[in-house]
């Protein structure tokens, strides 16, 4: 899979390159665990890239995270 531009990447974090960020380290956090990737992407792709391809894809949500108490 080619080059994916922040731009379209920011359209799905609520234009936030902070969460953003966040949610492809814990996408890339899960799939280094070993839950399941949802593109097809080869082996030797790094967990970070897979994560970045997911959300550009709109298989991965960004989502505000409840503060806890």
């Amino acid at each position: 899979m080619g080059y994916v531009g922040r731009e379209k990447m920011l359209d799905r974090s609520e234009n936030s390159i902070y969460k953003l960020v966040n949610c492809a380290a814990m996408r890339a956090l899960e799939i280094a665990e070993g839950q399941p990737k949802l593109t097809d992407d080869k082996a030797s792709t790094k967990p970070s890239t897979i994560a970045l391809h997911e959300i550009s894809q709109g298989k991965v949500e960004c989502k505000k995270l409840k503060p806890k108490e």
